[in-house]
């Protein structure tokens, strides 16, 4: 019976998993902003490109 008591109020292990949450819960937040970025990177190239071949037939 101690030793079960001992095991229910040992808190060792306690920082590690809170850590863990922490750094997944960077992870997503980070990946959805980038998911958001890409997709104005995208449409950033694209009009870039559009400019570009614009800029290029006119010179030729």
């Amino acid at each position: 019976m101690t030793f079960l008591r001992n095991f229910w109020n040992d808190e060792q292990g306690q920082d590690l998993i809170e850590y863990t949450l922490l750094i997944a819960f960077v992870a997503l937040a980070s990946a959805a902003l980038f998911i958001g970025a890409g997709k104005s990177v995208t449409t950033i190239w694209t009009i870039t490109n559009n400019q570009l071949s614009a800029a290029a037939a006119s010179a030729s």
